[in-house]
């Protein structure tokens, strides 16, 4: 019988909460019944017809929250939400975050608070067929279940502020961020009261971070559209921008591939993630010339060319309304060269 993690990494289930509550029994019916491949396929497009597409997270009733690790690419890294907390840990891989309307570049070790039904995906620099293998760590849980523990120990109504913060996601840095991470792991590999100590004391952690080791990533008040064939179309588009982003990337095309017109399409991917097509192309682009201008020696030229800008004016102009400073501005208070490569 499969069970329902292994449901969820093959991509079968996709269907809606209801009452953001899960029966056990119900569960063990909906492995046992897509466990008959007769049954699977008329299953699954059942449940892709559902109304809403968000991830669903399984509940075990043997532990109170879930941890879990997954590669890159995989079912779960896709542009997706759901109504837990999320504290998010990149063990491997650069590339680039969404997270609501914040857009940036993400390397080992960074550490994310995402509030719940906040859009996010973390997309790896990777060559086709390549697989970033546990690139990722995973704890969620709901706020209703904090909310219980709240009731019974006071102390964690301390975690209050922290917890509104998190619906703009909140990305930490340096010692917090380290800890969080060693925390995150031990989450992983305990079991009873040492697996309890270690979820207070990442919260903990997050919770008594200093000024300078986080910040918010997104604006307030972003919400996920209830269409279920967003998660589709923005993740084509998504993909594509990526993939084409040093490069000509052109929003004819991005409608094309889902199936839209442009007008269609610019309204649709707009109202989905809260930014225009444009928007994020520049944003996608200028937070990889940010990596480079830190990393690199490179000519600015050369880096506004291989960010998808043949006029230099209009990187310069583009990175100054993205960053709020010049290129070489930017370089000067942030450089960490490693390379001229």
């Amino acid at each position: 019988m499969l069970d329902f993690d292994t449901i969820l990494r093959t991509g079968v289930v996709r269907w809606r909460y209801l009452d953001d509550q899960y029966d056990v029994q119900e569960w063990r019916q909906m492995t046992e019944r897509l466990s008959r491949p007769t049954d699977a396929g008329v299953d699954a497009v059942r449940m892709l017809e559902q109304p809403a597409i968000r991830e669903v997270v399984p509940r075990d009733p043997r532990i109170s929250a879930r941890w879990h690790s997954h590669d890159y690419p995989s079912t779960y890294a896709k542009w997706n939400y759901h109504p837990e907390y999320e504290i998010h840990l990149v063990r491997e891989s650069t590339g680039h975050y969404i997270v609501g309307n914040g857009i940036g570049i993400f390397s080992p070790g960074q550490v994310v608070l995402v509030g719940p039904n906040l859009p996010h995906n973390w997309i790896s620099d990777v060559l086709p067929g390549e697989v970033v293998v546990g690139r990722d760590v995973a704890f969620q849980f709901l706020g209703s279940w904090l909310d219980s523990c709240r009731e019974q120990l006071p102390e964690l109504n301390e975690l209050g502020p922290l917890l509104a913060r998190s619906t703009r996601g909140i990305e930490f840095f340096g010692a917090t961020a380290a800890r969080a991470a060693e925390e995150l792991e031990a989450i992983g590999v305990t079991a009873g009261v040492k697996r309890l100590t270690h979820i207070l004391r990442v919260l903990d952690v997050l919770n008594s971070a200093p000024q300078t080791d986080f910040r918010a990533l997104s604006a307030e008040g972003i919400r996920p559209p209830d269409d279920p064939h967003t998660a589709d179309v923005m993740n084509r588009a998504l993909d594509y921008i990526f993939q084409n982003m040093h490069g000509s990337v052109s929003l004819s095309r991005a409608a094309s591939m889902v199936g839209m017109s442009e007008s269609a399409f610019s309204r649709y991917f707009k109202q989905a993630s809260s930014q225009t097509f444009t928007d994020i192309v520049r944003k996608m682009r200028i937070a990889h010339a940010c990596k480079q201008l830190r990393l690199t020696t490179k000519l600015i030229s050369i880096i506004a060319k291989e960010c998808g800008y043949s006029n230099i004016s209009n990187f310069n102009r583009q990175f100054m309304r993205e960053q709020g400073i010049t290129p070489s501005g930017y370089r000067d208070s942030n450089r960490v060269y490693t390379s001229s490569q």
